[in-house]
This record gives structure tokens, sequence and C-alpha cells, in this order.
């Protein structure tokens, strides 16, 4: 099985791409690990991507699409795949069917997280954890059961994430939706493509999902 799995920052698309690797046995295949993990390994295309980024440029289509090959590979035919990041572009949409096809797979289900985007700026917004145990928290959803103090480890002192703020949420829900309206329409026209509500409960979500594979 092969999916493509989409949805913005926040929508909880990694907690559903785990429980799908634990539940599936798939992978998960994030561009952005892939690289890290091949240039660090120094592989012929981790040195290529490598080269690019150290001259300061994007990059291209054609080493990104070598990588998702090179992992496929390795993962050999019995093994799905989940699709984080990619594709992105009608271009890369096209490339990732010719990769597919030439190790005999196709993609079986587009799965969108759907997400109302006061709602998701309003749970990331309030989120925080304790600077001692990690335990998470939220303005709204999820207070400490006494005020400034840890239910976990006792600790009175809390942090938020710099990028946790309503200017960058929106902007970060724009590029999203930006970047994927090209790719949407491909997967439509076949049939593919599932919507599920990404603001039910964590459990509610995997349950749609599950419903979709079966």
């Amino acid at each position: 099985m092969n999916i493509i799995l989409l949805g913005p920052p926040g929508a909880g698309k990694g907690t559903q791409a785990q429980r799908l690797v634990e539940r599936h046995g798939l992978k998960q295949l994030s561009t952005g690990d892939m690289l890290r993990a091949a240039v660090k390994a120094g592989t012929p295309v981790g040195l290529k991507a490598k080269a690019v980024m150290e001259a300061g440029q994007l990059v291209s289509d054609e080493i990104v699409s070598a990588l998702i090959g090179d992992e496929l590979d390795a993962m050999g035919a019995g093994t799905g795949a989940i699709f984080d990041g990619y594709p992105r572009t009608a271009a890369q949409a096209e490339s990732l069917d010719a990769i597919l096809a030439s190790r005999g797979r196709q993609l079986d289900h587009v799965i969108e997280l759907d997400v109302n985007e006061d709602a998701l700026v309003e749970r990331i917004t309030g989120r925080y954890t304790c600077a001692t145990c990690g335990k998470g928290y939220h303005d709204t959803f999820e207070k400490p059961k006494v005020e400034g103090t840890c239910d976990k480890c006792g600790g009175h002192e809390f942090k938020r994430r710099p990028d946790d703020n309503e200017e960058t949420v929106r902007t970060r829900m724009a590029e999203y939706r930006a970047k994927t309206a090209p790719i949407l329409p491909i997967y439509e026209a076949r049939g593919i493509v599932a919507r599920v509500d990404g603001m039910a409960q964590m459990d509610a979500v995997t349950a749609s999902i599950e419903a979709i594979l079966a």
C-alpha cells in the first residue's frame, strides 16, 4: 500500500503517519529526513545534494526523485510507503508516478487531514510544555490541575515554541494551500483522494483513516 498523507503543520499528520507505520508496517518517507540521512551517509545522491545545498541552491526534483527511488529499492517490494512532504508540484506528482511504475507500484490513497484554520490557530498558539519534564499543556484544552504547577513532575517553569504564534501559523497554512492546490486535482481525477476531519480527536482521526484503507 502506497499513501500520500497531506495536511498543514499542526494538523496531526506526524502522529497519524506514526500510527500507520505501527499498524501496517509501512515506512514513512519524509524528503527532509531522507536528504539529511543521504548527505550524512555520503551516498552518490547525498553528495550531489550536499554540493547543491552548500552552494545555497534548492535541491532539484531530479535529486529528490533519485532519493525516493533509492529508498524504495532499499525497502523491498513487500513494504508500503507513506509519502510525507512530497509531491508538492504537478511535476513532482508526475515524477512520483514514474518512480512507482518502474518498480511495479502505484499510489493507492491520497488522504488529506482537513482543518479549520481558525481552530488550528487556536490549537497551535495555545500549546506549551513543562520546561522540566516536557509534558504538554494547552491554554484552553488542557490546563494543569493546579495553576502554574506541572501535574507530572511538580515543576513551575513552562515554555512555548517561538514559532507557535498566529502570524507564523497562518503563513504556514497559506504555503500549504499554495503547494497542495496544484496536485490535488491530479489525484481527484483518479478517484483516490479522501478527506478526514483533522480537527476530530486523535483516535477518531485514526479510525477514519483506517476505514479508508479497509
